[in-house]
């Protein structure tokens, strides 16, 4: 299955919820689910009335899918890693994907956007431990320092746009000077602000 690459608004729209895909924008009266709180479409403010299980579950799945931008084939293979690992399903899996090196960049706040975010680390723009990386989906580990290298510095967004739904994590350190930032732990999931149920997700994938 290919990325989406239609309206960002309309995916807010269908989850009738804010997904904050487009940054600073969702915290403004443009915000596409202020305007049209109802799902997108020609029946779209229809009452559809009750929502099957299947249908809830299926619909968590979809927004957690696009709120880190991930595809249903590599969203699969981390419910299948995380499954495989001690602990909770649910958790591990969001641990794995805040540990994408895409969502640490949007996490340092040098992006408005994980899409923003996944593309500056496509264009040869970040350094781990010193050495480039240009894989968004790598997953940062304990002890990590993630930093910009300094041509790319003046691309940055933390410094001109303050972006309010997005606050400097517990377990990353940033050095504003050096535009770096340290993993100090692996993160948990009381850490993650991510408003999805993931048990609505394992139990679609236990079926």
């Amino acid at each position: 299955m290919a990325r989406y690459t239609g309206p960002s608004c309309k995916l807010c729209r269908r989850a009738q919820k804010k997904l904050f895909l487009k940054g600073s924008r969702c915290v403004t009266e443009k915000c596409a689910v202020l305007r049209k709180n109802y799902p997108p479409g020609l029946k779209g403010q229809e009452s559809k009335g009750k929502v099957s299980d299947y249908s809830l579950q299926l619909r968590e799945k979809q927004n957690a899918r696009a709120i880190y931008g991930i595809l249903e084939g590599q969203f699969r293979l981390y419910f299948a890693t995380a499954a495989r690992q001690k602990g909770i399903t649910g958790d591990n899996l969001f641990v794995l994907l805040e540990r994408r090196l895409d969502n640490v960049i949007f996490r340092a706040g040098w992006a408005e956007s994980r899409a923003q975010s996944r593309q500056f680390v496509r264009h040869n723009h970040v350094l781990i431990n010193g050495r480039r990386v240009n894989i968004p989906s790598c997953l940062v580990n304990e002890g990590d320092v993630i930093s910009v290298k300094e041509k790319s510095r003046e691309l940055l967004v933390g410094d001109k746009v303050k972006n309010p739904i997005n606050k400097t994590p517990i377990w990353l350190k940033l050095n504003s000077d050096h535009a770096a930032a340290q993993v100090l732990r692996i993160p948990k999931r009381e850490d993650i602000d991510t408003e999805i149920n993931e048990n609505l997700i394992v139990a679609l994938y236990s079926k």
